[in-house]
């Protein structure tokens, strides 16, 4: 089933709608949606490996606008559907946590946060709440956005046929440690935040 995904991920990128499907989920996973766009710019990148930059581009440009809309949740609509959407995903208790660390940091909170695995709709729904400047929300949001997604296309850039032949060979492993990875940062989100 995994390399099955993985064989259809890599068809897709290759697909002349795909930036527009990248696009799109980095969009959403920015605001609402809980899929990062990571999971399709690795497989565009390693099978386009020219346009990496591109690839890298648009997932950052999306990413920041899907921000801008996860930011004016925050801001206009908290009570309505950002506070449903933090309760979904499990950040309740931890969102006092967020509101101090955005006092504290503010634009460095979206800078630092945007670059990890944390959601980033979490991040931008609470500096919209927080009502953090809009400008710099913005500019917080491309550095860290564009750190995460160029470096990453920048990797496989540089040593793409390597890394996707070992993707390939150990993919069941790697999909295990990928869930260990994910499970063990929420949890440890949940009781260090």
């Amino acid at each position: 089933m995994i390399r099955r995904l993985y064989d259809w991920m890599l068809g897709l990128a290759e697909h002349p709608a795909a930036l527009w499907w990248l696009a799109i989920i980095a969009f959403v996973e920015s605001s609402f949606f809980p899929i990062p766009p990571d999971i399709m710019l690795i497989p565009m990148v390693l099978a386009v490996r020219q346009k990496a930059w591109l690839i890298a581009g648009v997932c950052t440009v999306a990413s920041v606008f899907g921000g801008l809309a996860g930011y004016g949740l925050g801001l206009f609509f908290f009570d309505a559907f950002g506070q449903a959407l933090i309760d979904f995903y499990g950040y309740a208790e931890q969102f006092d946590r967020f509101q101090e660390v955005f006092d504290e940091m503010g634009f460095m909170a979206v800078i630092v946060f945007g670059v990890t695995v944390l959601p980033f709709k979490v991040i931008t729904i609470t500096a919209g709440f927080m009502e953090l400047n809009v400008l710099q929300f913005t500019l917080a949001s491309i550095v860290a956005r564009a750190a995460r997604f160029f470096l990453v296309a920048a990797l496989l850039w540089k040593f793409g046929e390597p890394i996707k032949l070992f993707i390939e060979k150990y993919m069941e492993w790697l999909a295990l440690a990928a869930v260990i990875v994910l499970v063990g940062g929420f949890v440890a989100i949940k009781y260090l935040l």
